[in-house]
């Protein structure tokens, strides 16, 4: 028996046997066609363009039968991409002036954008949009060879899918009740076969490093979606432990939520908690709602920058956060401003400049401030969906209050501009700040008296001040959320807040967690944005304690030295403040 340790982006507990897919590769060699053939390589190339289209069309009419709407954004952006007449004219370009095969065209197109966006493949935000450019280029190119292999969708027997990595199209076509689990060796918490996963319901784990050679077709798996855990060949204890343990999940998560989603997020001495929810796609507003969040604490807008080799428009960011806020009916939308690196700005152009460091080089706040026109538009459309709902603006990575101070100017040149032209927008939006530095959160006492609220994010507040990369596994142990330095800055944070009167809220990994739920709360944490399949583990612990009881372990968690110790005693209190969740 062996155990795997990797990253749960969905939850849940299956056992099966594995089915190992091995990637489909075709490799294309650049070879000259003859001037008369080139008509007959355009037409080919329209058809498996058209082909492609139609199959991704179907894909998405399943999704909608299925009531995945989280993932039909993802596949419509595929389609949008292989419409893209500049992308198709390079090609074309290919085929007639340099007499390549429409199959070398495409590739060498594509592949001159995934060499951009993996130039710096320490950014694993933009490192999981480029499966999506692997994907369209494999559809085309099959569909140009006319490659009819069976998909997975026309799997008969239950299994769990090991590979290296899914496409979202390949993802999008699983079928719940024959793929049980999927394990990947590649990916992480917001690449699109996650959102997929989760969107479809699928335990999944991924970024399992080598997984595909541990595991055989037919070798007996547990996928634990819930912890990160995979089982290889597990003895009969362990399959009876983990089958008590997915029965009892899949019970406990129905009758939770039926029971506690129209409950109000109150302390059981009656003190109220906002609980809002992270959303990365605005299809997962429906989510939101489903699970009783009071609103969306944090809306990441990056996706809207990496579906397209254009930037988005002053229109799509105005429809698309409009959508939103129109769907949340009044509750609160926090939408926070792009947050990518420099490098993948630039890769729209099909150019990216190597950021020896991405983590400390230009991104968010930075980029947005060295780019103010493309700042200005995201503001634009910010400010005018304002109009239709309860929306806010969150500036990221605020490391300085001269950061605040610009971001703030540029907001109100926007807002004189929409005064201008007679353009309604709420003149009253709320400012926001993420505090996700040290630097940002030494100084909240000063950086709070310009902003309406503050929200800590927990991910590289702690990856900062541990000077420690989160996605490296020989440092992971020293990615602790408990160590007293992380929970001396989050209090310090907190409490500016009080004494300002200013809002606080968490919204990194660390918020989603329920054993720090009773000590955030008793370091006066008073508003929580988490996953929204989260949301009823955390309101269940809120509904379950006094502040008093909250206060006396955030007491006694300050008197401790070690992130170990502290953890096993926040697990302890929460077996017993709550223990059908421990």
């Amino acid at each position: 028996m062996q155990i795997k340790k990797g990253i749960a982006v969905s939850p849940g507990i299956v056992i099966a046997r594995a089915l190992l897919l091995d990637a489909t590769e075709y490799p294309i060699p650049m070879r000259q066609i003859t001037p008369e053939s080139a008509g007959a390589e355009t037409a080919k190339l329209e058809k498996a363009f058209a082909d492609s289209i139609s199959e991704l069309e179907t894909i998405i009419s399943h999704l909608r039968k299925r009531i995945a709407k989280e993932a039909i954004p993802i596949i419509e952006a595929h389609i949008k991409i292989i419409r893209d007449h500049y992308l198709k004219s390079q090609m074309l370009d290919h085929i007639k002036k340099d007499a390549y095969t429409a199959e070398y065209a495409v590739s060498r197109t594509l592949r001159k954008y995934i060499k951009a966006l993996t130039s710096n493949q320490t950014d694993s935000f933009w490192g999981s949009r480029v499966n999506d450019i692997y994907d369209i280029e494999k559809r085309i190119i099959r569909n140009l060879v006319q490659d009819k292999i069976a998909g997975i969708s026309k799997l008969k027997e239950p299994v769990i899918i090991v590979s290296q990595d899914l496409t979202p199209t390949e993802t999008a076509s699983l079928d719940k009740n024959k793929i049980k689990g999927v394990t990947t060796d590649k990916g992480g918490r917001t690449s699109h076969t996650a959102i997929i996963a989760r969107a479809l319901g699928i335990p999944a784990v991924v970024a399992l490093n080598n997984i595909t050679l541990d595991i055989a077709s037919g070798d007996l798996l547990i996928v634990d979606g819930n912890s990160g855990i995979v089982v290889i060949d597990p003895d009969k204890e362990t399959i009876k432990k983990y089958s008590a343990l997915g029965k009892n999940f899949d019970f406990y998560e129905r009758k939770l939520l039926s029971e506690i989603r129209n409950l109000p997020t109150k302390t059981k001495d009656g003190r109220e908690i906002m609980l809002c929810a992270n959303i990365e796609l605005p299809e997962e507003t429906s989510t939101v709602i489903q699970y009783g969040a009071d609103g969306v604490g944090l809306f990441r807008t990056e996706w809207l920058y990496s579906d397209s080799y254009i930037l988005p428009s002053e229109k799509e960011h105005f429809e698309i956060y409009k959508r939103v806020a129109s769907a949340l009916k009044g509750r609160k939308l926090t939408i926070r401003t792009l947050d990518i690196g420099g490098d993948k700005l630039a890769a729209t152009d099909g150019e990216a400049p190597i950021e020896k460091n991405p983590f400390l080089g230009c991104r968010a706040i930075r980029l947005s401030l060295q780019n103010t026109g493309v700042f200005e538009l995201q503001l634009r459309g910010i400010l005018r969906a304002s109009h239709y709902g309860n929306v806010n603006v969150m500036f990221p990575m605020i490391a300085t209050i001269d950061e605040i101070r610009q971001a703030k100017n540029i907001l109100e040149r926007v807002k004189n501009g929409l005064r201008k032209k007679r353009v309604p927008f709420n003149e009253d939006v709320k400012i926001g700040i993420m505090i996700e530095i040290p630097s940002s959160a030494i100084m909240a006492d000063a950086l709070i008296k310009e902003v309406d609220f503050c929200s800590i994010g927990t991910n590289d507040l702690i990856q900062y001040t541990m000077a420690v990369d989160r996605t490296n596994e020989k440092v992971a142990y020293l990615y602790q959320p408990s160590h007293p330095s992380v929970l001396r800055l989050i209090k310090y944070v907190i409490d500016q807040g009080k004494k300002h009167n200013k809002p606080v809220s968490m919204c990194g990994e660390m918020a989603g967690d329920w054993i720090y739920t009773p000590l955030l709360l008793g370091m006066g944490l008073k508003e929580f944005s988490v996953s929204p399949i989260v949301i009823p583990e955390i309101k269940k612990i809120i509904r379950s304690i006094t502040l008093d009881e909250a206060r006396k372990i955030s007491e006694n968690v300050f008197t401790m030295e070690s992130a170990v110790e502290i953890d096993k005693y926040l697990r302890d209190c929460v077996k017993n403040i709550a223990p059908q969740l421990s």
